[in-house]
């Protein structure tokens, strides 16, 4: 049920991002879009305590402006 899961830290393609996608897809069918918004905004909020409690970095070179045209592509396409 939370294959999705097991596979970050591990998608290297564009393949393995749609399929990541299309597991995850199937386990979001109860959140509103508000909510996984704000879900969105509250973790990249606080996103280096992520990686701090996981004995992590975080990443660098983060292309944020790549991001926001996934996440606005994805209300406006089809």
């Amino acid at each position: 049920m939370d294959n999705h899961i097991k596979m970050l830290g591990k998608i290297k393609s564009k393949d393995e991002f749609l399929e990541f996608m299309n597991l995850y897809a199937q386990n979001t069918k109860e959140t509103s879009v508000a909510e996984y918004l704000d879900s969105i905004i509250s973790w990249t909020e606080d996103m280096d305590g992520y990686y701090t409690n996981k004995n992590q970095n975080a990443p660098k070179n983060i292309d944020w402006d790549f991001i926001a045209t996934l996440l606005y592509a994805g209300s406006i396409y089809e």
